[in-house]
């Protein structure tokens, strides 16, 4: 198949070179997959032989030591399910559950914040603008334990916000404000909370503003014009952020271990004591598996919600 160029266009020497030599079919796939190939190479290295690797590892079974024996079998499944030797137990499922469930209200928790935050940001001069940008990127100089370790040492006994919440009667005096939901959620918000607020304010600074001032003009309310105005704008910016904050809020552990401990127990935590702790890889595998199958499904969740 030989490209043609426009009639009053006249073919450069790079177009003449790429596109001459394409007579035959065979001709085409060879470049085309020349020009896919490194892509789809690094996708089966690092994530279709990883993934079948977890499958193939989730059909063995534990060995009494912590060994690995080649039996295949479903029984990681019926675990994961909370099928055992003693009966059935919903544990399992609880915290695949719980696990959805904060990775969505971490999600929200930082829309919620990052419009405002972002709309603030782009309104400032170019100066002020990039001073507060710099602060929304200082967290990810900080490796994120020794954030959740600064959380733990805010949330102490000693300092004001623990006192306050122990006069208020939230807590008994002389406790800390964690482990629990609360510091589990202010160490997770503050962790992706850049991870939302960076692609949003890709969208949110290349904004319309002249569809803004004909909403109002239109007599719009405050929700009309944020739905029909700056939410249209901004969605390319919001699903990127929403799917870099989503998936590991679902899979973190080191914070929910910090500062959620034992009582906040997610599928992070539960995948890292397979292959930590307890040496049940095959048991691990599954949970891995699980895992990308519930981040699959709240993808296409968002995906047709972003779509209507």
């Amino acid at each position: 198949m030989k490209m043609k160029p426009a009639p009053d266009e006249a073919p450069g020497p790079g177009l003449l070179i790429w596109y001459g030599n394409i007579h035959r079919r065979r001709d085409l796939w060879w470049r085309g997959s020349a020009l896919m190939g490194p892509g789809l190479l690094w996708l089966l290295v690092f994530l279709a032989l990883p993934t079948c690797g977890l499958v193939i590892l989730s059909l063995a079974q534990r060995g009494d030591f912590g060994e690995i024996h080649w039996v295949w079998t479903l029984n990681n499944y019926q675990r994961l399910l909370g099928f055992g030797l003693f009966g059935w137990t919903p544990d399992h499922i609880f915290i695949l559950g719980r696990s959805l469930v904060v990775g969505l209200v971490t999600t929200l928790i930082c829309v919620l914040l990052a419009y405002p935050l972002t709309f603030y940001i782009a309104t400032r001069p170019p100066k002020m603008r990039t001073a507060l940008l710099l602060l929304l990127i200082v967290p990810f100089w900080t490796n994120v334990v020794v954030r959740t370790y600064a959380w733990m040492l805010l949330l102490s006994p000693q300092l004001p916000p623990a006192k306050i919440a122990a006069w208020l009667g939230a807590i008994p005096s002389g406790s800390p404000l964690f482990p629990g939901s609360l510091a589990t959620y202010l160490g997770l918000v503050s962790t992706f909370l850049p991870f939302l607020a960076l692609p949003l304010y890709s969208s949110v600074e290349r904004l319309n503003w002249e569809l803004l001032e004909a909403a109002r003009d239109l007599y719009a309310s405050r929700w009309q014009v944020f739905t029909q105005a700056i939410l249209p704008q901004t969605r390319p910016g919001l699903t990127v952020g929403v799917i870099v904050t989503f998936i590991p809020a679902m899979a973190m552990f080191v914070v929910t271990d910090l500062l959620g401990g034992a009582k906040y127990m997610l599928i992070g935590n539960l995948i890292q004591n397979q292959f930590g702790q307890s040496r049940d890889w095959p048991f691990g595998a599954a949970l891995c598996l699980a895992l990308m199958a519930l981040t699959m499904i709240g993808l296409r969740l968002y995906r047709r919600w972003g779509r209507s």
